[in-house]
């Protein structure tokens, strides 16, 4: 190892939600830390993503409800958004959360924060040498947290327009008037509900399977875009956007089969990318899959001794609760029995609303998988609670062992979907028969009781 270099016994590339309390966990444990970060801590959970889209989309709640307030006997004559102080509170909710991150590297010199982007220059005896905004950094080990970033499609014309993207939304501050979503999965259902609720035309133009959420069943997926569209919100799928025009009144998308889109604006949400151009990974021997993402293993071990992976950069689910249970997969490797790996329920949420929480297997997937099944559904049009609320839109569908009573998955489609969603997510964990909420006493009435109707 250089003399004149920084040395640390680990370094931490990324502050996102795997990396900053891995690096305050094993400083704690006795270990000399350093985590780098090239421009903003707390990853895109805090930045652009979870935190400001959550605040973000409650406001569109809060809009939607008083448009609807005669149903419920209140009269709200008008409903106007003030599209620029909802971006701003989103902003700020961000801001805070990011600065309170900020305040506790500023109070530590162990975890020590190192602003400026990593990029390793080779191996040393014992570890790695980077390059870090100039500065020669060693490291006995290394964990690569950087995150992904908007997967940007192949259309001609995009780059010579200023399309928003889930890392630049809230720099808008302007409604867009007529906006056009590439992509429809998760964040194309989100934020095309979102400005549909502003107050923006939106027409969500999808890719070769057809429907939107591709990844869900059939029945949920399509019950999910009947309540979109209800909103207004207009879909043409089957069709990839192949190029972007400028005309008179905006832009207009040439389509895959030669129709056309007009719009104001674009939104692009087609998928994820990893974040691993500057970290000059061929120079220590890692080189990404065919996918584009570091291989690891179920330890989040790289195939480079002493390099591991953790978050969206290691392929597999991109959410912010995997990213955080990354940490505790590698912390029981480094400093453990390695017990907790990446075998694990992993449970994800659709913000739209209704909300989709999700967990296990879908019933397309237990089928392929050759499992004797049994599919339970229950509409939430006929629970109490969401017709006292106002709330009937979707339905709570289970997969289980048509033998064990085990509980393979659970798609939950309805109003605060993704919390009702977690009562099958522990019994999963904890190898329990659908029977256990079955034979409870679930308090009258409440939203839980369609959780135990759907099995009764």
């Amino acid at each position: 190892m250089s003399d004149n270099a920084q040395h640390f016994d680990v370094l931490v590339i990324g502050g996102g939600q795997a990396g900053i309390p891995l690096a305050y966990t094993l400083a704690a444990e006795g270990r000399s830390v350093a985590l780098a970060e090239r421009e903003h801590l707390g990853g895109s959970c805090v930045n652009f993503g979870c935190t400001p889209t959550k605040a973000a989309i409650a406001s569109a709640k809060v809009a939607h409800t008083a448009r609807r307030a005669e149903e419920f006997g209140i009269n709200v004559p008008t409903v106007e958004v003030d599209f620029a102080a909802v971006i701003s509170r989103a902003r700020n909710i961000a801001t805070t959360s990011r600065n309170g991150i900020e305040s506790g590297f500023a109070e530590t010199e162990n975890p020590k924060y190192l602003e400026g982007e990593a990029r390793f220059t080779g191996k040393a005896e014992g570890g790695f040498t980077l390059d870090l905004a100039g500065q020669t950094v060693t490291a006995t080990e290394v964990v690569i947290d950087t995150g992904s970033k908007t997967t940007i499609p192949p259309v001609d014309g995009l780059d010579g327009v200023e399309y928003l993207s889930a890392e630049n939304w809230l720099d808008r501050e302007d409604l867009p008037e007529k906006l056009v979503v590439v992509g429809g999965g998760y964040i194309g259902a989100e934020m095309a509900q979102f400005y549909r609720r502003m107050g923006s035309e939106v027409t969500v133009v999808g890719g070769s399977s057809g429907r939107i959420l591709p990844n869900e069943d059939e029945d949920v997926s399509g019950a999910m875009q009947e309540i979109l569209s209800e909103e207004g919100i207009e879909f043409v799928l089957g069709a990839r956007a192949e190029k972007v025009e400028k005309s008179a009144s905006g832009l207009t998308l040439t389509l895959s089969g030669g129709g056309t889109v007009s719009c104001t604006d674009i939104f692009v949400a087609s998928g994820r990318a990893p974040n691993l151009e500057a970290l000059n990974l061929d120079v220590i021997g890692l080189n990404p899959e065919d996918s584009g993402f570091v291989g690891v293993d179920e330890h989040l071990r790289t195939s480079v001794e002493g390099v591991w992976a953790a978050g969206d950069v290691r392929g597999g689910p991109m959410f912010t609760h995997t990213a955080y249970d990354d940490f505790k997969v590698i912390l029981s490797a480094m400093t453990g029995d390695g017990s907790h790996t990446t075998e694990r329920v992993i449970p994800y949420a659709v913000f739209t609303d209704p909300e989709l929480g999700r967990a296990g297997m879908t019933e397309a997937q237990a089928r392929e998988a050759g499992r004797d099944i049994e599919v339970m559904r229950y509409d939430m049009a006929n629970d109490g609670k969401s017709a006292e609320i106002g709330e009937t839109k979707g339905f709570i569908k289970v997969v289980g062992d048509a033998g064990t009573k085990e509980i393979l998955g659970a798609s939950v489609l309805a109003s605060e979907g993704s919390e009702l969603v977690h009562i099958y997510i522990d019994l999963m964990n904890a190898g329990a028969p659908h029977t256990v909420i079955r034979d409870a006493v679930h308090i009258h009435p409440t939203r839980s009781e369609s959780i135990q109707s759907v099995v009764a």
